[in-house]
């Protein structure tokens, strides 16, 4: 179908610039020749990967073959060195074909941009022949500045430059060296190459000679006294100055002459030479020295009369003579002692303070002087002039003088301490208030020293009323002395001896002044009346008249305030027997275990119990514990029959007995008179009968006694048998049955009485009364009732009017 087709096998690029300037338009050419149909071909101009511009030839005739891609493109920095290339595709697919592709090769593209200011070059003006200058030339706005080309040269002379880059700038150095060959005007040439443009800059360099000017003299060294000549020449087109003073013309030497003196040895020649090169004039200069010969000279600017140096840091001690050659110093004392180590570094001390002869020789001579050194120090106290500690007597005259070592002599002034502007000077008058620390500076200009100066003031012993009272009281037990503290330096003794009567000869103790181990003992008893003490030091003695009196803190015991105390029921109410010993006689209170004693006239057993007493006086309380108990007269609380129902001849019955008393009552019992064979217990509270017979029956008394009364209460039993007998037999049947009769109409008669417990007081004036009366009831006080429990045996308590009450005991 298309038998005219051919493949893109060349695919040509055009060639680029070999540089393109940056920010302007360059043409990218591509051509495929022969391809085709061109209808079906597509060319791609390329930056790299990128896709500049594509074109499609669709449309054109189908036997057109072969074609050309052209675009401008603008050339920017990021351009260089990219490769751009051309791409050729033949789509023969849609023709049942396939697609056939081909690039041609990359062409690299360099851009570059140059400044179009010319280099800036740094050179001199002027350039000495034989010397060396740096010169530099500078150009911004390069790219690429690697690329660019420098040439510096001075003349027909490259000199090598080295270059430095610095972003877009590049700065080119190098050294120019002059030569005679050069001599004259020269210029200097910076030219910088880039991408085929170049920027050049020319700068006129004048290469001259001028060579120092000569100067000389006569004899270098001379002696004093003789004549030297100073010479001073230069070239032929340079004008010389000797000392300020120019020679006639340029080219020719200037002179002088001169008679050596001392003045002039080392003395400095200068000889200046002036050359006008291209405008501007250029200065060179020459010295020299001369060396006079003289004896040597000891002034007192290098070696003093009179040397004073301070004592300790190491100096160089200097004593110089002029003279020459240099002479060579030596200074010993007189006395042929110390020796001075001129020159060299070492301590000073005083002991070097003195007259020294110093001698200065050289080949020309001698010179001699004597000089005095003084060493000055810091001042110094010692204890010889002025001594830590010093005594003085009160009343007499004294100074407080410090004597101080130093150079030069110290002032010394004395200061109490704490007393601003108190000076101490010359005698005084001494007082105690003398006494105290005093402060002495002393000072020259090397330092100053100071002490501290203890001044102790002695006086005689003196007493004073509060350390030492007129009257003591002594408080036994409070393990306190007697302090009498003196006044006075030293510290006096003191003794106290007893002047009469019981303390006649008897020593005082005394509290010691400071607590120490070994204090006095401390008396149980002393005896009070007059002491008299003496105080005594070294300066005299004092006496005084001491009225000790005796006291002592509240004591009680057993003996005045009894541990155990006992009172009586219904007694009058009084307090405590509790009293104490004391001086001053100390007061008790008693109080009923914090309860305030109670306002009432009579004793009750309710004021048993525990009673706390205080003694109090002026130095101090004691107090004790008292158990209080209350006894009282005996009472017969109880007297009771058990069984609690009759008795029947043969039964058992037992009597209880139960007393209130303090202390415990003793019971005894009354027993009605024939009865036989009772039984008591320990305590005679209980009476029993085992096998009761008609002669137990009657009044039993139960009988309490104590220290304080008698109290009895009594009981009747009754002992009797069975109302009815039923006899087997006639006569015994019948005088049975007549009883049982008889006892038939007591039984009704007894009934009319109430069964129950009874109040025996408030039955008295009862009808009931007939019932529980042994004596009333006529007949029916003889024998015994029927009756249950409630008819049980009573007790009748026997007062002081004797009426007695009984409870009938019938049988079961």
């Amino acid at each position: 179908l298309f038998p005219l087709a051919e493949r893109p096998d060349r695919v040509e690029l055009m060639p680029l610039p070999p540089w393109q300037p940056v920010g302007e338009n360059f043409t990218l050419s591509c051509r495929v020749p022969g391809a085709g149909p061109r209808a079906s071909l597509t060319l791609t101009l390329l930056r790299g990967a990128q896709e500049l511009i594509r074109r499609s030839f669709a449309g054109e005739p189908p036997r057109a073959r072969g074609a050309v891609l052209t675009a401008t493109v603008l050339a920017r920095r990021e351009d260089h060195g990219a490769n751009f290339s051309c791409r050729a595709e033949l789509d023969l697919r849609p023709h049942g074909l396939g697609l056939f592709e081909n690039s041609s090769a990359p062409r690299e593209l360099r851009t570059f941009s140059l400044s179009p200011d010319a280099p800036r070059l740094a050179a001199p003006r002027l350039l000495e022949v034989g010397s060396e200058r740096p010169v530099s030339c500078t150009l911004d706005g390069l790219f690429p500045a690697s690329e660019a080309r420098v040439y510096l040269a001075l003349g027909d002379q490259n000199l090598s430059p080295d270059v430095t880059l610095e972003g877009d700038a590049f700065v080119a150095t190098a050294t120019a060296t002059a030569s005679a060959e050069q001599e004259g005007a020269r210029q200097l040439i910076c030219n910088v190459t880039l991408g085929g443009e170049n920027r050049e800059t020319r700068e006129n360099v004048t290469i001259y000679s001028f060579p120092a000017p000569l100067l000389t003299l006569s004899e270098p060294s001379v002696s004093e006294g003789q004549m030297v000549t100073v010479t001073c020449a230069a070239g032929t087109q340079a004008l010389v100055t000797l000392e300020g003073v120019p020679a006639a013309v340029p080219g020719q030497p200037a002179q002088l002459q001169l008679n050596a003196t001392e003045n002039d040895d080392r003395r400095s020649f200068f000889c200046d030479a002036t050359l006008d090169v291209d405008g501007e004039t250029l200065i060179k200069n020459r010295s020299a020295e001369l060396r006079v010969l003289y004896a040597p000279r000891l002034d007192d600017s290098d070696c003093p009369r009179s040397w004073t140096w301070p004592e300790g840091p190491e100096q160089t001690l200097r004593c110089e003579a002029r003279g020459n050659p240099e002479p060579s110093v030596h200074c010993a004392r007189s006395d042929g002692g110390a020796v001075l180590a001129l020159g060299l570094l070492g301590p000073v001390t005083r002991a070097l303070s003195g007259t020294y002869r110093c001698k200065a020789a050289n080949d020309q001579g001698e010179a001699v002087k004597d000089v005095t050194l003084t060493v000055e120090y810091a001042p110094a106290l010692d204890s010889v002039g002025c001594p830590e500690r010093i005594t003085w007597l009160e009343g007499t005259e004294a100074s407080l003088s410090c004597v101080a070592h130093g150079v030069p002599p110290p002032d010394v002034i004395c200061v109490r301490s704490g007393e601003l502007g108190a000076v101490i000077e010359g005698l005084l008058r001494v007082a105690r208030e003398h006494a105290g620390t005093y402060r002495c500076e002393a000072t020259n200009p090397r330092g100053s020293a100071a002490k501290n100066v203890a001044v102790t003031v002695e006086y005689g012993p003196r007493f004073e009323e509060p350390s030492c009272p007129s009257n003591w009281t002594w408080v036994e037990g409070s393990g306190r002395l007697f302090s009498c503290e003196v006044d006075g330096k030293p510290q006096p003794s003191v003794k106290c001896v007893g002047s009469g009567g019981a303390t006649e000869g008897v020593l005082l103790p005394l509290a010691p002044p400071d607590p120490s181990p070994r204090a006095p003992r401390i008396p149980r008893v002393l005896a009070p009346g007059i002491y008299v003490c003496n105080a005594t030091n070294r300066h005299g003695s004092v006496a005084k008249t001491v009225v000790v009196s005796a006291e002592s803190p509240p004591e009680m015991d057993e003996s005045t305030c009894p541990s155990h105390q006992t009172w009586l029921e219904g007694a009058e109410a009084s307090a405590l027997a509790c009293a104490a010993r004391g001086r001053p006689s100390p007061g008790v209170r008693c109080s009923r275990e914090g309860i305030p004693w109670p306002e009432q006239q009579r004793v009750s057993r309710e004021d048993a119990g525990t009673y706390h007493c205080v003694a109090t006086n002026a130095h101090g309380t004691d107090s004790r514990t008292v158990t209080v108990g209350v006894e009282y007269r005996p009472v017969v609380a109880e007297l009771a029959a058990s069984p609690p129902g009759g008795v029947r001849p043969g039964g058992n019955f037992t009597l209880t007995c139960r007393a209130e008393a303090w202390p415990p009552a003793q019971i005894s019992w009354r027993a009605p008179p024939g009865a036989l064979n009772i039984g008591l217990s320990s305590n005679n509270s209980t009476l029993s009968v085992a096998g009761a017979m008609g002669s137990h029956g009657g009044e039993y008394e139960c009988a309490a006694t104590n220290a304080h009364g008698r109290h009895a209460r009594r009981i009747t039993v009754r002992v009797a048998g069975p109302w009815l007998w039923v006899a087997v037999g006639g006569a015994a049947g019948g005088a049975a049955l007549l009883a049982a009769g008889a006892g038939l109409a007591f039984y009704v008669q007894s009934t009319a009485c109430k069964k129950g417990e009874y109040n025996v007081q408030e039955a008295e004036s009862s009808g009931e009364a007939v019932c529980l009366n042994g004596a009333g009831g006529g007949a029916g006080g003889a024998a015994g009732a029927e009756g249950g429990p409630e008819a049980a045996g009573g007790a009748a308590e026997s007062p002081a009017e004797g009426e007695v009450f009984a409870i009938q005991l019938t049988s079961a």
